[in-house]
């Protein structure tokens, strides 16, 4: 495959990469790889090589629902970890060459499960030298999750008692870590099997969500971190002591919420992840720093994105699983 770094260039024949891509809503049978045109980069944008793009459960969702991105044919995967190939007209902070990794935005710049990608300057930042590509890959859709989340949305600050259910999964377990780097006391709702995972990560109580009501034995909780949505959600909201604030990343069902967190004085809110740099710098920083890391339980190459969407959809995936586009 030809390298081009002159942002400006126009081939008359348009260079191709490969890429997963849906023509149809279904199972993870409908991912198949197909050759495509390459992107370009465009104004304020960078093109990147990808060598690695993590696989998330809103990808899975978008395959068999379309939710935001609507009917196919689209690539999915908004993680993104590579070196940037060309810039676009306007681009100062990156040249060819650097490695970056970062969020292409959030839900219309998905395109990432493909060996090349184009998206805004400002939705990467440099990668640290002491991540791989492929934990770099994982990294950013969890991490701004959590971070939006606890810090933008909860100002999490010291001292405080935070919740964080599914503490062992891809958002629950990099916001473990996040909110014990704010100097939150931090307890964990996980299976028995993963206590060890999450008390690893530094949390200081970890609940099995099988055998305890987490509603009813915690209590005195600053801040509800909700990946799960339902009937969950309305019972953490019993765990907040008067003021608190339980943030949920999924922004459905939440007809009976404001109501009864009213009742219970405490607050609620809904988010949706969006691209970053401050975030993702930020990020960067707690990574290099060795206070963030993340758990990557499994790799799959581009061609065999199908068999990580079922494996994610299994729902026992502890930590993220990545997709390898380059060595």
């Amino acid at each position: 495959m030809t390298t081009n770094t002159n942002a400006h260039a126009n081939p008359t024949t348009p260079t191709l990469m490969k890429a997963v891509r849906q023509d149809t809503l279904g199972g993870p049978e409908v991912l198949g790889e197909v050759e495509t045109v390459r992107p370009q980069a465009g104004i304020g944008q960078i093109l990147v090589a990808v060598h690695a793009a993590g696989v998330n459960p809103t990808d899975w969702k978008h395959r068999a629902f379309g939710l935001f991105l609507g009917e196919p044919p689209f690539t999915l995967g908004w993680d993104v970890s590579g070196v940037v190939e060309a810039v676009g007209l306007g681009v100062s902070l990156f040249q060819p060459g650097d490695e970056v990794f970062g969020m292409l935005p959030y839900p219309y710049g998905a395109g990432s499960h493909a060996e090349y990608v184009a998206g805004p300057a400002r939705a990467f930042v440099p990668k640290p030298a002491a991540l791989s590509h492929v934990e770099a890959g994982a990294l950013p859709l969890v991490s701004l999750t959590a971070w939006q989340a606890l810090v933008d949305n909860a100002d999490v600050r010291p001292g405080q008692r935070v919740l964080i259910h599914a503490a062992a999964g891809g958002v629950g377990h990099v916001a473990v870590q996040i909110a014990k780097a704010r100097g939150a006391y931090v307890i964990g709702t996980a299976s028995a099997a993963k206590h060890d995972f999450v008390r690893g990560l530094g949390a200081d109580e970890v609940v099995d969500y099988r055998t305890t009501d987490v509603s009813e034995e915690v209590r005195d909780i600053d801040v509800v971190l909700d990946p799960l949505g339902g009937e969950e959600r309305l019972r953490s909201l019993k765990t907040l002591r008067p003021g608190g604030i339980l943030v949920s990343i999924l922004p459905h069902g939440l007809e009976e919420v404001p109501g009864r967190a009213a009742e219970l004085g405490v607050r609620a809110t809904a988010m949706l992840v969006e691209h970053d740099q401050a975030g993702m710098k930020a990020i960067a920083d707690l990574a290099a720093s060795g206070k963030l890391r993340v758990h990557v339980s499994g790799t799959y190459p581009l061609a065999e994105a199908a068999k990580a969407h079922a494996e994610g959809e299994t729902g026992r995936v502890t930590g993220k699983l990545v997709l390898t586009v380059r060595p």
